[in-house]
């Protein structure tokens, strides 16, 4: 069997697996995760594979696949994540409609990671939409479901945005492939833009997503931010590699999307929506360099995805009464406490390798504003590493009750957190060049300011941000704002793009 055949089996197989389990609910958990594992080994196999691989499946449209290491990072990343939030409901009451519409999202967010023309990956961020939706609104809940809403009508319209994008791109070029973008017009590159900077949560267009993931399901939320919001910058970190000279504009939102993601983040007083807002700038750190960003994406998902998962069973997501409370369980406080300090960029776990790849590429006043976007990264990871923990002594008989007792993380937490963190530890392998003494240095200076900040009072200011550029009709206007400028700048390109 040839790659190529391989490739459309594994891109069709999740949907098959979906649908089957309509017909074998009771095999839904074992079918799901043997998916997850396939793709696991199909994202490995990409990465070890020196060569790039391309199927032209419609020549005259553009319609194309392409499977690199980019794209396997990104691939590893859905399926490492995709296996712990299984693991972590393997106990619950989920039904076969939930586990049927994860497939369905796994396997729409795969093809989203090989995609190389854009009709393609519109039909794949449509569905992907759509699971999501039905994923997000699977408790029935009235606020569940107006939370899904709001996301659908977002999604639709920014996906209105990229498809009129996409014909005005066909009509100058005959082609939706994405080395056809050489040929587009400043208008048809700017919607395109659009739409995929909204998906990905990035910059002011991308303000529906703390509300989005904070009020999902835990798991959902895991899903959410570790895997799906990389879908809509995935396909612009593509083009930025085909293209040089669309890179500094990327990298220009990607540095204004950090600064914003991390300046809401310091002062929110909300857990899940602390690391709603933190994935948001971290977005930014995937756009400004294109050739990290697959290492850097892998470790954000395991990382975020762990937050999430253990976010959802703090005793409470307000910080404040966190802070006053006798303290939080050693067993999460300890799992947040390596995945915050991966974020951060601590040496040992791969978020160092990660952040310090990313830094590697950047120069002049774009290195000291991420270096400010890191250490305020640091902030934002040391609200959850020095919270309060209950001592020893309320362990075991004799404990006090309620809400003071330490409880044991459930098995299914464990075996989630087993994946996510034991993959943490694992990728460090991947940058053991890194650890050389002008890196480290540069890292844990990075973490020294950030700890020294906090512990002079650095926020410690928690307050509730006001929500008006997170309404419906706000984050539309956001839209037409941020279209006009990707035009403005497209067309003040060298000689204008297309013209």
């Amino acid at each position: 069997m040839t790659l190529e055949t391989m490739t459309l089996i594994w891109i069709a197989l999740p949907f098959l697996i979906g649908f089957s389990i309509y017909l074998l609910p009771q095999l839904a958990r074992i079918l799901a995760l043997a998916m997850a594992l396939v793709s696991m080994g199909y994202g490995l196999a990409s990465l070890s594979s020196s060569s790039m691989m391309t199927l032209q499946l419609l020549d005259s449209f553009g319609v194309t696949l392409q499977v690199d290491a980019l794209g396997g990072y990104f691939v590893l990343t859905n399926a490492v994540v995709t296996a712990a939030v299984l693991l972590y409901c393997w106990s619950s009451q989920k039904g076969g409609f939930f586990y049927a519409q994860l497939m369905v999202l796994h396997g729409s967010v795969n093809a989203v990671f090989i995609c190389a023309d854009f009709i393609s990956l519109y039909v794949a961020l449509e569905v992907i939409a759509v699971a999501s939706f039905l994923l997000m609104t699977y408790a029935r809940s009235d606020r569940a479901i107006w939370v899904g809403l709001r996301y659908l009508f977002v999604s639709n319209t920014a996906m209105l945005f990229y498809l009129m994008g996409a014909v005005l791109l066909y009509r100058a070029s005959g082609s939706f492939a994405f080395s056809s973008l050489a040929e587009a017009t400043p208008e048809a590159l700017a919607l395109l833009c659009l739409g995929l900077l909204t998906k990905g949560g990035v910059f002011v267009s991308g303000l529906w997503l703390p509300l989005t993931h904070s009020e999902a399901e835990t798991p959902v939320s895991a899903m959410l931010s570790g895997v799906v919001v990389k879908t809509g910058v995935f396909p612009l970190l593509r083009c930025g590699l085909m293209f040089p000279e669309l890179q500094p504009p990327l990298a220009g939102l990607g540095m204004a999307t950090a600064l914003l993601g991390v300046g809401y983040a310091l002062v929110e007083r909300d857990t899940k929506r602390m690391l709603a807002l933190s994935t948001i700038s971290q977005m930014g750190f995937l756009l400004v360099a294109p050739v990290a960003a697959g290492f850097y994406a892998l470790t954000h998902g395991l990382a975020k995805a762990s937050l999430f998962l253990l976010a959802g069973n703090l005793p409470s997501r307000d910080l404040r009464r966190l802070r006053e409370q006798p303290g939080v369980a050693r067993s999460l406080w300890g799992g947040m406490a390596i995945a915050a300090l991966s974020v951060a960029g601590c040496p040992l776990l791969a978020g160092y390798g990660a952040k310090t790849l990313t830094m590697a590429q950047l120069g002049g006043p774009s290195w000291w504003l991420m270096t400010l976007a890191a250490v305020g990264t640091t902030l934002v990871c040391a609200k959850l590493i020095f919270l309060p923990i209950l001592p020893i002594s309320s362990m075991g008989p004799g404990a006090p009750p309620d809400g003071e007792r330490q409880e044991p993380l459930k098995l299914g937490l464990k075996a989630a957190l087993g994946v996510t963190l034991g993959g943490l530890v694992l990728a460090n392998g991947f940058s053991l060049e890194l650890y050389n003494p002008d890196d480290l240095i540069k890292a844990l200076m990075v973490l020294g300011v950030g700890g020294l900040l906090y512990g002079l009072g650095g926020c410690r200011v928690l307050v509730k941000l006001p929500r008006g550029p997170e309404q419906f009709e706000n984050l539309i206007g956001a839209m037409g704002i941020v279209v006009v400028l990707l035009f403005s700048v497209f067309l003040s390109l060298p000689n204008g793009w297309g013209v």
